[in-house]
């Protein structure tokens, strides 16, 4: 094996130590008055049951970062999105494309500032030892020894919540680096599916969700309806992503208008928003520090104008086995 890779006996016994100091060192969670993280003034909600209070908007690092061809402007955007108040990352083991590995990317910045990250990344595949290998690898790359959030990657159907769920399957390995405390917390996410996404929320012992809402089929997967309710009924912190992407078919429809839209919806806590510049970064965070809730009548003036968007199924991301930033 690699030096630089983490062997499971070493792994285990830095995940053992990190939970040690956990008892001792109050500002590594979430819950009470304490906090290691810095908003800068921007607003905060609270992540459901996690206690965590975390910003309206989270740095994506999906397709649109790891679109940023020159490497220095892509650190550069990090360094200013956290030196802004966005310190929640997401990201996941399979972002990247030929040229950019999305973890490894973050992780030059983590090295050096890892204690002011919330610091969320998922893992995709369903086999238990691929899967530790992926969070391992994570680990490597994103330079740390923990993670905030560990999330299953992408959840498509009912038949893909009973799979993650069989003994010994993904979900007892992301629930063994939460008892380990490799992560804080664990979650799943999801865009294809509302009633799988809610029947992961019900089913399991989830922390948090991140889910697709600005779209659904012929009424039949609103997930605004269907699945949202659930998770929020189990105390589940609530991110939502794709929240931009109703551009691509609804051109009257503004960025800052479904920023607002899905910031504005009951139960979410915020958006994951991918950044691919400096400017589109200035105006996000512009947006949500003067965010003000939309009225119910601009809510259902913007649910109107989506319709078109609804109903199109030529959406590349719309589409079964699609997973969000996967080498795009």
């Amino acid at each position: 094996m690699n030096k630089k890779n983490i062997s499971r006996r070493k792994f285990v016994k830095r995940t053992a130590a990190a939970t040690v100091t956990l008892a001792v060192i109050p500002n590594f969670g979430c819950k009470g008055p304490y906090s290691a993280f810095d908003a800068k003034g921007l607003p905060t909600r609270i992540l459901g049951n996690t206690g965590c209070r975390i910003p309206l908007m989270a740095v994506g690092a999906g397709s649109r970062f790891c679109s940023v061809k020159d490497e220095d402007m892509a650190l550069e955007i990090l360094e200013y999105a956290l030196d802004s108040g966005l310190y929640y990352w997401d990201t996941a083991h399979d972002y990247g494309n030929e040229n950019v590995i999305s973890e490894k990317r973050l992780g030059k910045i983590l090295k050096h500032r890892r204690k002011e990250v919330f610091l969320a990344t998922k893992v995709g595949s369903r086999e238990p030892d691929e899967g530790r290998r992926h969070i391992e690898e994570s680990l490597n790359r994103l330079q740390t020894d923990y993670l905030d959030i560990l999330q299953i990657h992408s959840i498509e159907s009912v038949e893909d919540v009973n799979n993650i769920g069989r003994k010994g399957g993904i979900l007892d390995v992301v629930r063994q680096m939460r008892t380990e405390g490799v992560t804080k917390y664990i979650g799943f996410t999801g865009h294809s599916s509302a009633e799988a996404m809610a029947l992961a929320a019900r089913q399991y012992d989830f922390d948090t969700m991140l889910i697709a809402l600005n779209h659904y089929n012929e009424g039949e997967e609103n997930f605004e309806k269907m699945a949202v309710p659930v998770a929020a009924q189990k105390g589940l912190g609530i991110m939502v992503i794709k929240v931009i992407r109703p551009r691509e078919t609804v051109k009257s429809i503004t960025p800052k208008e479904l920023i607002q839209y899905a910031l504005s919806l009951k139960n979410v806590h915020a958006a994951v928003i991918g950044i691919d510049s400096i400017e589109v970064l200035k105006e996000n965070i512009a947006l949500i520090k003067d965010f003000k809730m939309l009225d119910s009548d601009k809510m259902d003036n913007i649910r109107i104008s989506l319709n078109p968007f609804y109903r199109h199924e030529g959406v590349e991301w719309m589409q079964p086995h699609y997973r969000d930033g996967f080498w795009a």
